[in-house]
């Protein structure tokens, strides 16, 4: 496909910082314990979201993760809601009532973050397929981890999609962990994409933390899906900076400093500022500007949140679906 053109690239990026500053906030809010629950962060993957949603419309849909808040950033979602769902309000996406795991917005295809792990790509399934039965052009899009691919629900739902060709990309955020176990001690193969040999669709690798990598590979998946020619299952090899729960977890000890250094020399926002920094498209002092437009709009999305009022409890029972 053709290169991204500069008006992308910012976008992107854009995309990217968004990311970034609202999961930085968030991660104090809840080691402050103003946010209740448990919180997944996404700070290290911010290219996979923003180089794959740069290609979708509201009309698309997404399926998400328990790492969810990046996929809906990504999608367009807005601080101010966001941050009143996790803080439990009743002005957040879900009423208060969804928290983290279970984010969502329908109007922007955002078919929810999900706290069962591999419970996104059947989901997304149903989504092709009604696409597919109405004859639009939309696709829909699973972000899952290198853990969910172990599960059943995703080798059913990628049969499924192949064996029907349904405008479907499965994207794997192999970040290398499932949960606080290695892959190498939860999975026989290095790669995810090797499996897709199995249901007779296109296995892509691509190196996660490049977010141009990521939009060229996701382009070419997503316009193999429209076009009707089946799914492609696209690996994503990125790192999440922060532990699996919040910012500094639970204290276990299953990586090493030194790992965590190694990956964050490479991290996604710093390589790609540099290279709109060489191309002439963004300069380092402009990128900082961004980056400090996006906090003051956390900030405000923050007090909107602190502000915000409780669910009343008589509404406990409403917009619940069994």
């Amino acid at each position: 496909m053709d290169q991204p053109t500069d008006e992308v690239l910012l976008d992107i990026h854009r995309r990217m910082v968004r990311i970034r500053v609202f999961e930085t906030e968030a991660g104090r809010m809840a080691e402050a314990g103003k946010i209740p629950g448990a919180l997944h962060l996404y700070v290290g993957e911010e290219a996979v979201a923003a180089g794959v949603m740069a290609h979708l419309s509201d009309d698309d849909w997404i399926t998400s993760t328990h790492r969810g808040h990046g996929h809906l950033i990504a999608k367009g979602g807005e601080f101010d809601r966001m941050f009143a769902e996790l803080f439990g309000r009743a002005t957040g996406y879900c009423r208060g009532k969804g928290g983290s795991m279970h984010i969502s917005n329908m109007d922007l295809g955002m078919l929810g973050a999900n706290g069962i792990v591999g419970a996104g790509p059947p989901i997304a399934v149903g989504a092709a397929f009604s696409t597919k039965f109405r004859n639009t052009d939309r696709v829909a899009v699973s972000f899952f981890g290198d853990g969910a691919s172990n599960e059943g629900s995703f080798h059913e739902a990628a049969n499924m999609a192949a064996l029907y060709k349904l405008p479907a990309i499965f994207v794997c955020e192999n970040n290398g962990y499932g949960e606080y176990t290695p892959q190498a001690n939860h999975q026989a193969i290095v790669d995810v994409a090797d499996r897709a040999s199995g249901y007779g669709m296109p296995g892509v690798i691509v190196d996660g933390m490049d977010a141009v990598a990521v939009y060229e590979a996701a382009g070419a998946a997503i316009e193999r899906a429209r076009s009707g020619d089946g799914p492609t299952l696209l690996e994503c090899k990125t790192y999440r900076f922060f532990d699996h729960v919040g910012v500094r977890g639970m204290g276990l000890s299953y990586r090493t400093d030194e790992e965590l250094e190694e990956w964050q020399k490479r991290d996604p926002i710093h390589m790609f500022e540099a290279r709109l920094d060489e191309l002439g498209v963004l300069s380092r002092d402009d990128a900082a500007k961004i980056h400090e437009g996006v906090l003051e709009e956390v900030r405000a999305g923050i007090e909107f949140a602190e502000s915000s009022p409780l669910p009343d409890p008589e509404t406990l029972l409403e917009d619940v679906y069994a």
